[in-house]
């Protein structure tokens, strides 16, 4: 008696073995969902990132406001007219502008319609 329980515990054993660590068994079938669970992490992240950047093409199809953003942070560009200032950290280098500095104005007329004078220099 004693050994046909032995053998059955056995058989019981023989056939649980393809459940958990077969090839399709639980174990496999975990493993595969964490596998799907990271992927569909992966790929919600990769879809933020594509909606980021059909928005940024987006903005410069259609208009200059993204256009000069860029210009700005980028390249250290400004307006023309506009006054730039830069302030800087203690340990900070300053940025190098790309853009072309305006003309000096044209010196004023004096009272008279002629350009003033220079002054005598000491």
């Amino acid at each position: 008696m004693r050994i046909i329980t032995l053998v059955l515990a056995a058989l019981l054993l023989l056939i649980q073995y393809p459940l958990w660590l077969g090839k399709g068994g639980m174990l496999a079938v975990a493993d595969l969902r964490d596998q799907v669970t990271l992927a569909h992490a992966h790929t919600d992240k990769l879809k933020a990132r594509n909606a980021k950047l059909e928005s940024e093409v987006r903005d410069l199809r259609e208009g200059t406001g993204a256009v000069e953003e860029r210009a700005r942070l980028e390249l250290g560009m400004i307006k023309q007219n506009e006054i730039f200032v830069q302030v800087l950290r203690k340990d900070e280098q300053p940025a190098e502008s790309m853009t072309v500095p305006p003309p000096p104005p044209p010196p004023k007329p004096g009272k008279d319609g002629k350009p003033a004078a220079a002054g005598p220099t000491h």
